[in-house]
C-alpha cells in the first residue's frame, strides 16, 4: 500500500515583488532612441533614467534572490509500467 501524499510543497515558485525598475527602464531606453534623433538632452535625461531604473531594479531582484531557499526537495511523478488501456465500449 502506498504512503498517504505529503501535504508540505515539494517545490516552490517564487514571484517576484512589483517594481517600477522595468517601467523606467523601458522608458529610458525610449527616450535615448528619440534623443538620438531630436537631441542630446532626450539622450541625457534617458541615460540618467536608465542608470537610475536598472540599479533600482538590479538591487531589488539581488535582495529577492538572497532570500530564497538554496535547495529544493524535487518530487518526481511515478510512471505506469504497464501503458494504460482503454476499454472499449460495447
Amino acid at each position: 500500500m502506498a504512503p498517504p501524499p505529503s501535504t508540505e510543497p515539494t517545490e516552490l515558485i517564487y514571484v517576484p515583488a512589483p517594481s517600477w525598475g522595468p517601467v523606467i527602464t523601458a522608458a529610458a531606453i525610449t527616450l535615448i532612441l528619440l534623443g538620438v534623433f531630436m537631441g542630446w538632452f532626450l539622450w541625457l535625461l534617458g541615460a540618467l533614467l536608465l542608470f537610475l531604473g536598472l540599479r533600482s531594479w538590479l538591487s531589488l531582484s539581488g535582495d529577492e534572490i538572497s532570500r530564497m531557499r538554496r535547495s529544493q526537495r524535487t518530487d518526481t511523478a511515478v510512471l505506469p509500467a504497464e501503458p494504460i488501456r482503454v476499454r472499449e465500449r460495447n
